[in-house]
């Protein structure tokens, strides 16, 4: 499956810190827990599955 045909998993500012495998994937498929980091450009891939992950339009990651 090619970059294009990928779904994206948009997230908002209440599910960060996010981490993949996300709650919503099969056991069978996990690995690895990795926290994802969106700071630079609101969109993060897992090293692991390719996963993509977007942050939804209008949300800010903020600072602790």
């Amino acid at each position: 499956m090619n970059d294009k045909m990928m779904a994206v998993v948009e997230l908002e500012a209440k599910d960060l810190p996010a981490h993949c495998p996300n709650p919503a994937m099969p056991l069978w498929s996990s690995h690895p827990r990795v926290f994802l980091d969106f700071a630079a450009h609101g969109e993060a891939r897992c090293p692991y599955c390719g996963t993509r992950y977007a942050l939804k339009a209008g949300t800010v990651v903020g600072h602790h």
